[in-house]
Formats: structure tokens, C-alpha cells, sequence
């Protein structure tokens, strides 16, 4: 996933200037991108607009500088239902970013390619379960360090599978709820 979807994905909703996008992304979007600097974002929609996908106009603003307002282009959303579209290829993260953006796109745009995502999502997660569910977690030591704590190293160890185990089985009964949703008609929770 490149950043500039996720800003043409926001430009569906409405125009936005560059400061209010970035204001969007530190609050509601942090999910959507991680610390997008407003000059990341600048320089992304410099190049979307010579690229054709955006166009801005200025808002005169009394007081203060003027706003460049940035609107998505026939050609912008041509590009993002192509990115929507396009083959979507699981990491071997749960709850990743490329996941999370493309299906808060998605979603709104086209709704069969909202499914296909989860339902993508959905089988490789099945899959990692059923691959490393059941898979010998013993540590093995050689040599270890001076002071490390076997013991502890253990619990540890054994507490961070149950959590990430836990968290996975959340995602995939999430993953389930959501495309029986989509696939009923039901509202996504």
C-alpha cells in the first residue's frame, strides 16, 4: 500500500487541504498511516496533482494564508478502485496497515471487492492457525548468557503466545462477523 491511496481514499469523502488532512491522520486516520509529517503530505499531493489525480483551489483565508483545497480528479478514482481491485496479498501480520486502509476504502467504493478482501484475509489467517496452532514451542539453550533467567524466559515466552493467540482468534471472529455482514447485509460492526 502507498500513502497516496490512502489520501485519495480520503479525498472521496470531500476536498481537504493539506493541514486538515494531516489533522485527520494524527486523530481518526492513525490507524489508516503512521506519523504522516505535513511535508509527506505536501510533496505526495504535489505529485498526485501533476500526476492528474488531484486538483486544488485556493481558499482565500482573511487573517491567515490561503489554503490550497485539494479535490480528487476522474483520473484520481480511476487509480484508487485499481489499487481497491488489485490482488491483495496477506503479510504475515495480523491487523496490518495494507489490510486496515484497504478495507476502510474499500468498503464505500466497491462493495464485492470489500468482500474478496476479507474474505482473503480470512483464509490466511485460517491457515497460519492451523500451521502454527499446534507447534512445539520449546526453547532450546545452548550456551545461553551468563544470568538469563530460564525460568522466566519460559513464562514469558508462553504469555506472549497466549496473548498473540488470543488476538488472532479476536481477529479472525471479527473477520467472520464482518463478511457474514457484508455478505447479509447486516451493518458491519
Amino acid at each position: 500500500m502507498k500513502f497516496e491511496h490512502v489520501l485519495l481514499g480520503l479525498l472521496t469523502r470531500r476536498p481537504y487541504s493539506g493541514y486538515d488532512l494531516r489533522k485527520w491522520l494524527e486523530t481518526e486516520g492513525q490507524f489508516l498511516w503512521a506519523r504522516a509529517h505535513h511535508s509527506q503530505i505536501y510533496r505526495k499531493l504535489g505529485q498526485m496533482e501533476a500526476d492528474g489525480w488531484v486538483r486544488h483551489e485556493v481558499d482565500a483565508r482573511e487573517g491567515r494564508p490561503d489554503a490550497k483545497v485539494y479535490r480528487l480528479t476522474p483520473r484520481g478514482h480511476e487509480v484508487l478502485l485499481e489499487w481497491v481491485r488489485s490482488p491483495y496479498e496477506p503479510p504475515s501480520r495480523f491487523q496490518e496497515i495494507d489490510f486496515i486502509a484497504r478495507f476502510s476504502i474499500a468498503g464505500p467504493l466497491d462493495h464485492e471487492a470489500a468482500v474478496r478482501l476479507v474474505e482473503t484475509e480470512l483464509d490466511h489467517r485460517r491457515r497460519q492457525i492451523a500451521e502454527n496452532r499446534g507447534r512445539d514451542r520449546t526453547l532450546t539453550y545452548e550456551d545461553p548468557v551468563p544470568g538469563l533467567d530460564r525460568e522466566l524466559d519460559l513464562q514469558i515466552h508462553n504469555a506472549l503466545h497466549r496473548v498473540g493467540a488470543a488476538a488472532m482468534d479476536r481477529w479472525v471472529a471479527w473477520l467472520e462477523e464482518t463478511l457474514r455482514s457484508l455478505t447479509e447485509g447486516s451493518p458491519v460492526r
